[in-house]
């Protein structure tokens, strides 16, 4: 590994994620959604993981399954065995009908095969912040053992990101936030992050210096217009994560649309 050029940063990890998997073109935090993802040349990918009510670590962004299944109900008061019945990519559109909800363990192979790098949001139900992140971050040793490029854990979580480093210190692990809180380095300090993971809106130059000089790597979302990335990319971040791979390619950096 080495530095980043401009930033003397180490960032190993590819410079455009694609959002949830497949961004808007595919249905969120599905197996079909990396698929798409890795279809389309990305490297990286970014998906959120809850535990459901029997403990199982799937990936799903919101604590309910009304928006992106055909379910009713609270993740973490349901088994498995009753979420992934459930259609999670019909909404989207037709062509998705028959993706389900995927448990941790499916998609973290699934990323391997494809040789996706994975961002792996620790995204806990209310109450199960220590739990969560305790579960995704021993499984996650596990799943990528041997791998040559093991994911990030991140998550808004605190609590969530200490228990992943008091059970699996040896993962990187990226702070989660959207606006970012004057004591953002005791923050990252004590939780031992290498990265800071915000709301590229929150970000200016002068910030983004004094994080990178701190020894820290920035990775921005969401960012779906061309014109941001190109202008974020010019400032020196890490790493973008987008919606939009229409627009925003996995060479992106390299050779910008609408430069």
């Amino acid at each position: 590994m080495t530095p980043n050029d401009a930033t003397g940063v180490v960032w190993p990890y590819p410079r455009v994620v694609a959002h949830r998997g497949g961004g808007t073109l595919a249905p969120e935090n599905t197996l079909g959604a990396l698929r798409h993802g890795a279809s389309l040349g990305f490297r990286g990918v970014e998906f959120d993981v809850m535990l459901t009510g029997d403990s199982t670590p799937v990936l799903i962004h919101d604590e309910t399954l009304e928006r992106t299944t055909d379910g009713r109900g609270e993740v973490a008061r349901l088994a498995y065995g009753a979420i992934e019945k459930f259609d999670a990519g019909r909404w989207l559109a037709e062509r998705w009908r028959g993706e389900r909800v995927p448990m941790f363990g499916e998609a973290a192979r699934l990323c391997r095969e494809l040789g996706l790098w994975a961002n792996v949001e620790i995204k806990p139900a209310k109450g199960f912040e220590a739990q969560t992140g305790r579960a995704v971050a021993q499984m996650a040793l596990e799943l990528w053992r041997g791998a040559a490029l093991a994911p990030i854990l991140s998550s808004f979580a605190p609590e969530a990101l200490a228990a992943a480093k008091a059970a699996v210190p040896q993962l990187p692990r990226g702070m989660l936030v959207d606006r970012i809180p004057p004591d953002w380095k005791a923050r990252m300090r004590s939780l031992e992050c290498v990265a800071l993971h915000c709301n590229y809106k929150a970000l200016s130059v002068p910030l983004l210096e004094e994080i990178h000089a701190a020894g820290y790597g920035v990775l921005v979302w969401t960012v779906n217009d061309p014109r941001d990335a190109k202008r974020l990319f010019e400032w020196g971040v890490d790493s973008i994560v987008t919606d939009r791979l229409d627009l925003i390619g996995p060479d992106f950096v390299r050779s910008p649309k609408g430069a």
